[in-house]
């Protein structure tokens, strides 16, 4: 089994948390799944600073887990440490780059994990996975001790089997932290190339929710995933790219294939920048008109290993990573053999109302 690069035989009571292995554990090396990493690596100094809450509160942690190398991948396919198996069939990826954070939660080895999410970490493993998972605000959870891929992009949050694991991460994450409702909240519902039925479950569960809905047209999203990706691996190659010129062997190609795409975008940084205060100033705009917005997480079902690299181009997170907002993702019934997941998104330092949405839409997904 690859869930974890790590575990520990921990046993007593406590929380059980999963901490995907690029957060510094003290006493023990931090791998970020890659033979390069591990092979030099020494043990953490000292634990990373978001895991002071869960050490306090007497979180039991009960292994590292596993992701995609680098975290620079979203199939969660790792060549070194093994790939975790998709719980809900293991003939799909599980997805990444958190990928044994949410099998850890989905399989009830862990309450509760920790990932990263830089273009959709957080969400593509747990939409993968059929589990909830949260992307914080960009700065509001510290990274100080936390290997980095993309430093304006790279967020830390919770992962859960439902929407109370990631109120309980989050009060590890933030001692105090407590939902914050909001009696109606009005959503817009921006519409992406999607399957239809992913397209339809999404809809029948806003429905369901009876919250008020508005269709919004915001054609500046593609031009923001763009950006955002070459941005994401422009920083990628800063942050890693001298352990590729050490260790062209100990990369796997997928990465190293990123990692040298991000030294040959320098000619598109400044129009990704412009792209990127506009699309910020464009969501400050939107977030004037509704509550929150609404997407699908995977504009497709979690594939096989033969088409993992479609979901390269099937997400619909990196404009939130763009922005600097949270998102809460959970799984959505389709009435077919695999669920899908929403994606709802909020203005900045919105997770306590958007926990608190999720918790309706969880009470409305059980209607359907």
């Amino acid at each position: 089994m690859s869930t974890f690069i790590t575990r520990f035989d921990t046993t007593g009571p406590g929380v059980r948390l999963a901490v995907k292995d690029l957060i510094d554990m003290e006493g023990i090396p931090t791998t970020a799944g890659c033979k390069a990493v591990a092979d030099e690596a020494a043990p953490a100094p000292a634990d990373a600073h978001c895991l002071a809450g869960a050490r306090a509160a007497g979180a039991r942690i009960v292994g590292r887990a596993n992701l995609h190398e680098l975290a620079l991948g979203v199939t969660g396919v790792n060549r070194w440490f093994g790939t975790p198996v998709n719980p809900l069939d293991p003939a799909l990826v599980p997805g990444g780059s958190s990928s044994g954070s949410a099998v850890a939660v989905a399989t009830g080895e862990a309450d509760v994990a920790y990932g990263s999410d830089t273009g959709g970490s957080v969400r593509i493993p747990s939409a993968c996975c059929g589990t909830a998972g949260l992307k914080t605000t960009w700065g509001r959870v510290s990274l100080d001790g936390v290997w980095p891929l993309s430093p304006s992009f790279d967020t830390v949050g919770p992962m859960a089997r439902d929407v109370a694991g990631l109120l309980t991460g989050m009060t590890l994450l933030e001692p105090g932290f407590a939902v914050d409702p909001i009696p109606a909240p009005r959503i817009g519902r921006i519409r992406v190339l999607a399957d239809p039925r992913i397209d339809e479950a999404v809809d029948r569960l806003l429905a369901a929710s009876e919250w008020e809905l508005v269709d919004l047209v915001v054609p500046e999203w593609e031009e923001a995933s763009v950006a955002a990706g070459v941005l994401l691996v422009a920083e990628a190659w800063v942050s890693n790219g001298e352990l590729l010129a050490r260790h062209p062997d100990k990369i796997g190609e997928d990465v190293s294939s990123r990692l040298l795409l991000g030294h040959d975008v320098e000619a598109n940084l400044a129009a990704s920048r412009v792209v990127q205060h506009n699309w910020q100033a464009r969501l400050d705009v939107l977030f004037d008109q509704v509550d929150f917005l609404a997407t699908p997480t995977l504009s497709i079902f979690p594939p096989g290993f033969d088409e993992a690299d479609d979901l390269l181009f099937a997400r619909c997170t990196l404009p939130v990573n763009l922005a600097g907002v949270p998102a809460l993702c959970m799984p959505v019934p389709t009435g077919g053999p695999l669920p899908t997941s929403i994606q709802l998104i909020g203005p900045a330092g919105a997770e306590e109302r958007l926990l608190a949405a999720g918790s309706t839409l969880e009470a409305a997904a059980k209607t359907l």
